[in-house]
């Protein structure tokens, strides 16, 4: 999967990233490179745990393109 981010620098001089289709997913860096490798961190830890919540519903799961 690809996802669109945004890297933002912040006022303490961190560099903040954020996945605007995933809400709540953010993470942070030193550098710009160390935020791009601490969100996909947290991308691949939001999926796991949404797929693990979803299970837990009962509920029907399907795939779909679009």
């Amino acid at each position: 999967m690809n996802f669109t981010i945004t890297i933002e620098k912040d006022e303490s001089g961190y560099y903040v990233a954020e996945v605007p289709a995933l809400p709540g997913c953010l993470s942070q860096g030193k550098t710009a490179e160390e935020a791009r490798k601490n969100i996909k961190e947290a991308i691949e830890g939001w999926i796991e745990v949404m797929n693990a919540k979803a299970r837990k519903t009962g509920s029907d799961h399907y795939e779909i393109a679009v």
